[in-house]
């Protein structure tokens, strides 16, 4: 296959698409807001993409538009973003029926039901892990959670700041970890990778993170005093479906088969505990279905532009850049590390960074000999720190709405965020090739 020519031009869909998207999220959010909404949200990743698209297709006089509609097509095509869209509908549903049925404000009221008030926050950190490990959607998490920390800290006495920090935090340790979250979705499909084996190199980095973030929270409640709180009832039936999922999940089982398994789990359950009917249930899947079209959309326009830039030779012109600025298989894991990151901070959506980057890391680790399996953990690591840390994503802006403060105040407390980039940056410095032989297709188009 003839390699490209370097061509910085066909980066041009990017840097429009930044400018769209990104610049009309400073504008209405910090120039002229509007009353009532999230400035950073108000222009469509959607419509910034399609406009994006259009610049690509106009680029390269040397092809016909049939020709850069098969290219196009070709990158749309591709096994590995179809296995893709796939997961994201059964996950839409699995999460919508989750939300439901009672069973994610279930099993958050059962865990906090255990602990000490004592330790209320590094115990809200750990049940936040575990729901959005078994929910996959830091979103979701938050949205369950930020009321119950909302409560404690009205109860107690406790940092408000400090305990919606504290939920972000864990929501994205699920979110970088589940093996039904779409970041990890994005990332092991693109780079050919299974889970388990994302999942081990990620382990890695991210539980050294949250032990050290577990241990400030520690500090902190010793040196906090708190009063007693009461919680909502709970129905321990509800939470089953989670735990199942989460340890089918863990032991290898395929994820089509875990979340159709947890989805009539929930569906079942549901209705014998009447907190839905045969009407909510399926509603409440297709409202799940229906949050994942942009996500899906999305991905369909950035593998569209992603294949022309590819053909137009940008990709390369980035392979050149990284090149000259990382040295060595540690500076090609940063270089991959910085992409993500920067593609996450402009789009403020770190499963559309992961598409966005993957491409180009993907070579990165061809050529500099980086195990794919890394590069899968690497993407989603990345991404999610930026997620975390922007003060304009969803995350946040969805804990600051529920909480009533600003974004810019929880910041300072989100500890799992900057030690997981400390953890990472350490792992980077310290790395040491071992003798595993890993293909880098190893896996391709399959997840077992």
């Amino acid at each position: 296959m003839e390699k490209k020519k370097a061509n910085g031009f066909a980066l041009l869909p990017i840097l429009v698409f930044l400018v769209l998207y990104l610049g009309s999220g400073i504008y209405f959010e910090y120039i002229n807001p509007v009353e009532g909404g999230m400035g950073f949200y108000i222009m469509s990743v959607v419509v910034s993409f399609v406009i994006a698209l259009i610049v690509a297709l106009v680029q390269n006089k040397d092809l016909t538009f049939d020709e850069k509609i098969h290219v196009c097509a070709t990158g749309i095509g591709d096994d590995n973003i179809t296995i893709m869209i796939f997961i994201f509908l059964v996950a839409g549903a699995f999460s919508g029926i989750a939300s439901a049925s009672g069973g994610a404000s279930s099993t958050a009221y059962m865990l906090l039901s255990i602990i000490p008030v004592q330790f209320a926050i590094p115990g809200i950190f750990l049940i936040a892990c575990l729901i959005s490990m078994a929910m996959g959607t830091s979103c979701g998490t938050i949205t369950v959670l930020a009321p119950i920390a909302l409560a404690i800290s009205q109860s107690t006495g406790l940092n408000l700041a400090l305990c919606i920090g504290t939920v972000v935090g864990g929501s994205m340790f699920g979110d970088n970890l589940s093996f039904v979250s779409d970041t990890t979705i994005a990332a092991t499909k693109t780079q050919g990778v299974p889970m388990q084996a994302k999942f081990k190199a990620n382990f890695k980095i991210a539980l050294p993170a949250a032990a050290v973030t577990l241990i400030v929270l520690l500090i902190f409640s010793f040196n906090s005093g708190v009063a007693d709180f009461s919680i909502d009832s709970f129905n321990i039936i509800q939470t089953i479906p989670y735990f199942v999922v989460l340890i089918a999940a863990i032991c290898g089982v395929n994820v089509f088969v875990a979340l159709v398994g947890g989805t009539v789990l929930f569906f079942i359950i549901g209705l014998l505990t009447k907190s839905l009917t045969i009407a909510t249930a399926f509603s409440a899947m297709g409202d799940g279905t229906t949050g994942m079209f942009e996500t899906l959309v999305v991905a369909i326009l950035v593998a569209a532009i992603g294949a022309l830039i590819k053909e137009n030779g940008g990709f390369e012109a980035i392979l050149e850049l990284i090149k000259k600025s990382f040295k060595g298989t540690k500076g090609g894991m940063l270089g991959v590390g910085l992409l993500v990151l920067l593609m996450d901070i402009a789009t403020a959506n770190n499963t559309v960074a992961i598409v966005v980057a993957a491409p180009i890391a993907k070579d990165i680790s061809k050529d500099y000999k980086i195990p794919a399996k890394q590069t899968a953990s690497l993407l989603d690591t990345f991404s999610c720190i930026g997620q975390g840390l922007i003060p304009y994503g969803a995350q946040l802006l969805i804990a600051a709405g529920i909480a009533g403060i600003s974004t810019l105040k929880i910041m300072p407390f989100l500890f799992y965020q900057f030690a997981l980039l400390l953890s990472v940056l350490f792992f980077i410095a310290t790395y040491k090739k071992g003798k595993e032989v890993e293909g880098h297709m190893a896996g391709h188009g399959m997840d077992n």
